[in-house]
């Protein structure tokens, strides 16, 4: 799969707004249903849909070594993400908050980048990574003060454990996943992610289910609109641009979705928080301003 460069401009806005969603996605679907069980009957759908735009396409399948590194990628960047995030969610960390404590991706992932490649940063990149980290902070702050939000040391673990996650299946994808069909990796992806979500949920949930249109809602938009739609523009992004450029975009995601998260669910953020965003923006501003665009 291969898009015209006048189209390639646009793939990091709307990535950018297709990923905010999954916050929101799983705010909305997480009192029906245990998080592990959500990831589950994600990844099955979405492996059918990927089923059939494979065979639509015509794409190739991947060597078996290809196909190894892609469900290893999957592992990291949806199991360890996407587990991550909803119990972070579920542990009743507001969905702006966990959205911006893993906007520290561009830093792990520059520093990761920088340390095992060898790959270059200059100066405005790094200024502009530590006032992304600098923003993030801010806002992580401002859980820590009577009358704001509460910070559950369980809920950031898990967190954690979704920002190590991408950060390294970043990187993993950048180094191992280039030469493999985006259709056929992604189903890979999505596979071994099906089989880490089945053993969590049955090892430590009771796949209790309430069936409600706001989880049927939510499920089908974080199939349709995430599993499918912003993964494949982040494969794409990821196989044309340096990691550290396109880590940076996530940066954007917090801000996006405390706006929307604000709009829907009424969280509030204080002003302090408000101005940790703006210095992630222009942390942002500053690592694509030092490279070209992909």
């Amino acid at each position: 799969m291969s898009l015209s460069p006048g189209l390639i401009r646009f793939v990091p806005l709307a990535f950018v707004l297709l990923w905010s969603t999954g916050f929101i996605g799983a705010r909305y679907g997480l009192p029906y249903i245990e998080p592990f069980y959500l990831l589950l009957v994600r990844m099955l759908m979405t492996l059918v849909v990927f089923a059939g735009l494979i065979l639509m396409f015509r794409s190739p399948w991947p060597t078996p070594r290809q196909a190894l590194h892609q469900m290893v990628t999957g592992a990291l960047v949806h199991g360890c993400y996407l587990g991550g995030v909803f119990a972070a969610i579920k542990w009743q960390l507001p969905a702006g908050v966990t959205s911006i404590l893993v906007g520290l991706q561009p830093v792990l992932t520059a520093v990761l980048a920088w340390s095992l490649w060898g790959q270059r940063l200059q100066l405005r990149q790094w200024l502009g990574l530590l006032l992304g980290l600098l923003g993030v902070m801010l806002v992580l702050g401002t859980g820590l003060q009577p009358g704001q939000f509460e910070v559950r040391l369980e809920a950031v673990l898990a967190a954690a454990v979704a920002l190590v996650g991408i950060s390294v299946g970043t990187l993993y994808q950048k180094r191992f996943g280039t030469g493999t069909d985006l259709l056929t990796g992604s189903f890979y992806q999505y596979l071994s992610t099906a089989l880490m979500m089945a053993v969590l949920t049955f090892s430590f949930e009771t796949q209790q289910i309430e069936w409600h249109s706001e989880l049927i809602g939510a499920l089908l938009w974080l199939v349709f609109g995430l599993s499918v739609s912003a993964i494949l523009l982040l494969m794409l992004m990821i196989r044309e641009g340096e990691v550290s450029r396109v880590a940076s975009y996530f940066y954007l995601v917090p801000s996006v979705t405390a706006l929307e998260a604000w709009w829907l669910f009424n969280e509030q953020l204080s002003p302090l928080a408000l101005g940790g965003m703006v210095l992630a923006v222009a942390g942002v501003y500053l690592v694509l301003r030092a490279r070209p665009a992909i």
